[in-house]
């Protein structure tokens, strides 16, 4: 037992490795999902882990803004932080390496969040007891 407790304490892991296991991280795409998916997912994970990471490349930037800003502008979350940088991508193994824009943003949780999203809840449910009668 102490072997494997010394070989995991020896275990490297790199930043890259990690951000794979992140619960809370949404890899936004302009042509695989709608605006409003990824917006209810980003609620759905606010819920779970009180902040989200929204991460988009290139053309898709501009959808993780707007999604950023239709939670901040219901005051569902608060800007955490912002990344930007350039990484090199490959269309295929050995191909020369084009630069590509990523952006990352964390959001968090807003003290009134779960007090908007219950009231949302609440409205949902009255609508489809409307659409019922």
């Amino acid at each position: 037992m102490e072997v494997v407790t010394e070989r995991v304490n020896k275990l490297n892991i790199s930043a890259s490795s990690v951000e794979y296991q992140k619960k809370n991280l949404i890899q936004v795409s302009n042509t695989k999902r709608s605006l409003f998916f990824y917006v209810n997912l980003a609620k759905k994970y606010l819920q779970q882990y009180n902040d989200v990471e929204l991460s988009a490349l290139g053309m898709a930037i501009t959808t993780v803004v707007s999604i950023a800003e239709i939670l901040k502008n219901n005051g569902l979350a608060v800007e955490k932080k912002i990344r930007t940088l350039t990484v090199d991508m490959r269309d295929e193994p050995g191909a020369r390496p084009i630069p590509k824009a990523k952006i990352e943003i964390v959001l968090g949780k807003t003290e009134k969040f779960d007090e908007l999203m219950a009231a949302e809840a609440e409205e949902r449910e009255f609508e489809d007891g409307e659409e019922r009668n």
